[in-house]
């Protein structure tokens, strides 16, 4: 791979890719979101609004803690 600069806010967010992937996994999971065959739109857009309401409802939830002027200014 080659050397390349990178924008700031992306350095900020490889950082954090241990809390996005764990928090991925939470969905995975807990919340049953998982990649199936659906037969219809719209039962996949239920499945996937049931699961992140799920996942809301969760009082321990992992966060990244980003400030907005930190990576606008990136």
């Amino acid at each position: 791979m080659k050397d390349c600069l990178m924008h700031l806010s992306d350095k900020l967010l490889l950082r954090k890719r241990a809390i996005i992937e764990s928090i991925i996994d939470q969905l995975k999971n807990i919340s049953q979101i998982e990649h199936s065959r659906h037969r219809s739109p719209t039962n996949f857009v239920v499945h996937l609004i049931a699961g992140l309401l799920a996942y809301s409802h969760q009082e321990k939830k992992p966060g990244l803690h980003l400030d907005e002027r930190t990576l606008l200014a990136a």
